[in-house]
């Protein structure tokens, strides 16, 4: 990567600022505690897994929220993340932005991926954790499609499963919004 300025990272260590000045390229940055990570484009069939995923969640979602895809979360000044799908305040959504205040967030869902396995399923809800975010899931498709949804425990600060749904299941959650979506419905046509 080529940095958009000579005097990035300042000192050694990214922050969100940093990520501010680096171009408008379509590369995916996130921080992790100071350092910059560049992950591949995802996989077809990750990709096709978003989409559905997003038109099924974007059309049960209620009024006061807003779902989209893979915004900028700041998680704080050396942490920022990019989850594949996310839910957030309406008021925050209404700025524009691309990128969101950890407060803001009510569902990070992260899509594991070959590249990112150890930090989809471990890194990333430890911070999502610890910054608040109410509600993660984790989708895998390594043996078939499987997701597992997750809510924040407060007083730990970390995640507890309140469902996990494979094969020809169907998603049936009331938080953080009623949703029931069966799983061939988001199932990408070559998983």
């Amino acid at each position: 990567m080529t940095a958009a300025t000579s005097d990035m990272p300042p000192h050694g260590v990214w922050t969100a600022a940093d990520l501010d000045r680096t171009p408008e390229d379509g590369i995916r940055r996130e921080i992790y505690d100071g350092e910059l990570h560049v992950t591949p484009s995802p996989s077809i069939i990750h990709q096709a897994l978003s989409g559905r995923l997003f038109a099924v969640l974007d059309a049960s979602c209620p009024e006061h929220l807003f779902v989209t895809l893979a915004n900028d979360v700041i998680l704080g000044p050396d942490r920022t993340h990019i989850p594949d799908l996310l839910a957030v305040n309406f008021e925050a959504a209404r700025s524009g932005s691309h990128k969101f205040a950890a407060r803001d967030v009510v569902l990070a869902v992260e899509i594991v991926s070959p590249s990112t396995r150890s930090t989809d399923q471990v890194k990333k809800p430890k911070y999502y954790a610890l910054a608040g975010i109410p509600f993660y899931w984790l989708i895998k498709t390594s043996d078939g499609l499987t997701v597992t949804a997750y809510e924040l425990d407060t007083e730990t600060r970390t995640y507890e499963p309140i469902g996990i749904f494979r094969g020809d299941d169907t998603i049936r959650l009331d938080r953080p919004w009623p949703v029931e979506i069966p799983l061939s419905t988001i199932r990408p046509r070559n998983l």
